[in-house]
């Protein structure tokens, strides 16, 4: 089916139809005078999307970065960079930085032996 049926049965105008579109939101299937046809798999996959948006309160665009984050490592690493930065993730624990953390644990627990440091008053 066209664009203006298949906008029609989404609910949306087709503008929005071709918004998602530049988003990257659609499945890329085009018939060869490059119009675009929806069958039932892009019906589903664009009301897949709408419900997303729905459900979590983002706009088609944070989706579509939101896709553009799990399908791009450096998109990834960039965001993460930015929620630790700004706190809203932890950063992940290295190795050395747990067994570090747990000697000076046992530092501060065990203290001073007695035969190293003698109390005042028996010097």
């Amino acid at each position: 089916m066209r664009i203006t049926e298949a906008a029609k049965r989404l609910g949306m105008s087709p503008r929005m139809l071709r918004y998602r579109e530049s988003l990257g939101l659609l499945p890329p299937v085009r018939e060869q005078g490059a119009h675009r046809r929806f069958g039932d798999d892009e019906l589903a996959a664009v009301a897949q999307g709408v419900e997303l948006e729905r459900r979590f309160d983002v706009s088609p665009a944070e989706l579509a970065f939101a896709l553009r984050v799990l399908s791009e490592p450096a998109v990834a690493q960039a965001v993460r960079e930015l929620g630790i930065r700004i706190g809203r993730l932890q950063a992940p624990r290295r190795a050395l930085d747990f067994e570090k953390e747990k000697a000076l644990r046992l530092l501060r627990t065990s203290g001073p032996t007695s035969a190293s440091n003698p109390p005042k008053g028996d010097r």
